[in-house]
């Protein structure tokens, strides 16, 4: 039985549908990320599964419990970081964990927690004197500190420099593999395709598509991308008849082609056979990024 399972999930607010008939299932284990444009509906899917909103119709299930109905149950296995999460200014990190380790019957040990995440050194540093990289591990810490077998963590790096986004990713990584299963929101889509075994698109408070990032990178028409400006001209008739190529483009003297590794092959030898050099070549892969593009704005057009 999946850990999560949501199905027909509808919520309105003054009458107008910000979440309309979501369905999807989270195995254990799993990072499941969820994303989408501003607005798409992405926290209030989760705000559902938390128990923090009362669906309008569906149904949603954390291991087999309905975190509306049975909330103080849901409570002791799914542990969350919200969107946004503040703590008092003169809050240190030592009372923090201690006030939050009393609000379950069998909390982790949250000495043993702050040195997992780094924290040993800040125990008595106030909250407002943390750096962005430091809160993130301590809202880790928190949702963690009930020994949740599930934690949502939604838009967890957001005003993160790169080097303490990278740390929090390397985090992430290591609590799913202490065993707990992560429901990952976000709009950044470099860290949805390195942490995602699978992910969620929404958009207008729908799916638009449910894959790994690696399949939904295969959906996008980008495909491999091969741009070049040859030593010479090259007969369009040899272009045209490049194999599974999907699209091409002739711009100040420079060619890009759309298309496979298969269609990378057949211009290296085309060029090859005609004698003519690739002047700053460049072959690139599609990225989540223009997948998620593709996926949304076509929604919208």
């Amino acid at each position: 039985m999946p850990i999560i399972e949501v199905q027909g999930l509808r919520k309105a607010y003054g009458g107008r549908p910000v979440v309309d008939d979501v369905s999807f299932a989270v195995e254990e284990g799993e990072i499941f990320g969820i994303l989408g444009p501003n607005g798409a509906g992405k926290t209030t899917t989760v705000e559902c599964v938390e128990g923090l909103r009362v669906p309008d119709g569906g149904a949603v299930r954390v291991t087999g419990l309905d975190p509306a109905a049975d909330r103080d149950e849901v409570t002791k296995v799914l542990g969350a970081q919200l969107q946004e999460s503040e703590l008092q200014e003169k809050l240190t990190v030592r009372e923090a964990l201690e006030l939050y380790s009393a609000f379950y019957p069998n909390p982790a040990d949250w000495r043993a927690l702050a040195a997992r995440l780094g924290l040993e050194a800040k125990l008595t540093t106030r909250f407002g004197k943390l750096s962005g990289g430091q809160k993130q591990r301590l809202f880790i810490a928190l949702a963690l500190i009930g020994s949740p077998r599930v934690v949502v963590l939604d838009e967890l790096t957001t005003g993160l420099d790169p080097r303490a986004r990278r740390d929090t990713w390397k985090l992430i990584e290591e609590v799913r593999d202490s065993g707990v299963t992560v429901l990952l929101v976000t709009h950044f889509m470099e860290e949805a395709q390195r942490l995602c075994d699978r992910i969620a698109v929404i958009k207008d408070g729908r799916i638009a598509a449910l894959d790994t990032p690696e399949g939904l990178i295969r959906r996008s028409a980008g495909g491999t991308v091969i741009a070049f400006a040859p030593s010479r001209p090259l007969d369009d008739r040899d272009l045209a008849g490049l194999p599974e190529a999907t699209a091409l483009e002739k711009r100040n003297g420079r060619i890009t082609i759309h298309g496979t590794d298969t269609t990378v092959n057949a211009v290296l030898s085309l060029l090859a056979r005609h004698q003519i050099t690739a002047h700053q070549l460049r072959v690139t892969d599609s990225t989540l990024d223009d997948a998620f593009l593709e996926l949304t704005e076509a929604r919208e057009n």
